[in-house]
């Protein structure tokens, strides 16, 4: 059995057609959307409504730390378009979606990034796509749990919920062969980001979760050039499957 998994996504439909050759089944963990590059800065919804400066400044002030400054800047900006500005996102996101979806492999099994919007998938997910979040489904004899989003940080992505909400949905996930889930779990070197600088959130109840019933794998993206992409805890193997818009390339387990 061959499974090719990917996750951050950010707009690479043209990689995402070609993510599931070879394999019996595509697992996507999330981030479909592109909201801001910051490698590039005239890519992605807030570059396409305000322009490559803005989202320089933008990118800017947050890799700072100046989160105040950031959310008043775009304040600003979104008050210049005409209208209510989650229509100007929604438009854009849906947009996206289109396109992503149309180019998604089947059968793929997906769970949320931290970025997806949710309420949204359903409009656009195929015959062949299986949503998954705080569930769990057999794949070629395997168990594979997933858990999507992430947990609340100063950034205030679409998709982040309370440590207790996201610790319910990793409880409900249980004993699994293979642990899917969009962000790491929480080891260090699994959250530090060597391009950014800066530590993303992990969770810790998916860590006691691996600890206690150690899965055979244990998979995430979210932190996009990690310090380590894999670490051992016990007999689980711990994954980053790769940031997927910079790579374009999946991670393949097979059985």
């Amino acid at each position: 059995m061959r499974v090719h998994v990917i996750s951050d996504v950010h707009g690479r439909a043209d990689a995402l057609a070609a993510a599931g050759e070879g394999a019996d089944a595509l697992v996507c963990l999330g981030d479909l959307i592109l909201f801001i590059d910051y490698a590039d800065h005239g890519q992605g919804i807030f570059a396409d409504l305000f322009g490559a400066e803005r989202a320089a400044e933008f990118i800017g002030l947050r890799t700072a730390g100046r989160f105040d400054e950031a959310r008043a800047m775009s304040a600003r900006l979104w008050a210049t378009l005409d209208g209510d500005p989650r229509e100007h996102i929604e438009r854009q996101v849906r947009a996206q979606y289109e396109r992503l979806f149309a180019a998604m492999p089947a059968p793929a099994y997906l769970t949320y990034g931290n970025v997806d919007l949710p309420g949204l998938w359903a409009d656009y997910a195929r015959d062949g796509h299986r949503v998954l979040d705080g569930e769990s489904v057999e794949i070629g004899g395997l168990r594979f749990g997933f858990v999507g989003g992430g947990l609340r940080t100063a950034y205030r992505t679409p998709y982040e919920i309370s440590d207790e909400e996201y610790a319910a949905k990793v409880e409900a996930v249980g004993e699994v062969d293979v642990l899917c889930c969009h962000i790491p779990p929480a080891v260090p070197e699994l959250l530090y980001d060597v391009v950014a600088r800066r530590f993303e959130r992990g969770s810790e109840a998916t860590l006691e979760l691996i600890r206690r019933t150690q899965p055979r794998y244990a998979l995430f993206g979210h932190v996009h050039q990690p310090l380590h992409r894999r670490v051992r805890i016990g007999r689980t193997e711990c994954v980053n499957v790769g940031h997927f818009r910079g790579r374009g390339v999946p991670f393949v387990l097979e059985w």
